[in-house]
């Protein structure tokens, strides 16, 4: 049963926190597009995309 919620929470959660990487990706003026696209790519990955994103390529959620 925990797994079951564990699973409905990330798939609510996981596509908001992309949307909100998006918008600070769009908002970066310090990174080249190349590394735009990279990190959307990346942000994809299912549960921890987002999370790297924060961690290693100082980005923010909003």
């Amino acid at each position: 049963m925990k797994l079951i919620l564990e699973i409905l929470v990330a798939i609510v959660l996981h596509p908001i926190a992309f949307l909100l990487m998006m918008m600070n990706l769009i908002g970066r003026h310090d990174l080249s597009d190349a590394k735009k696209v990279i990190w959307a790519i990346v942000g994809l990955l299912w549960g921890i995309g987002p999370i790297l994103y924060m961690l290693v390529g100082e980005g923010a959620l909003w």
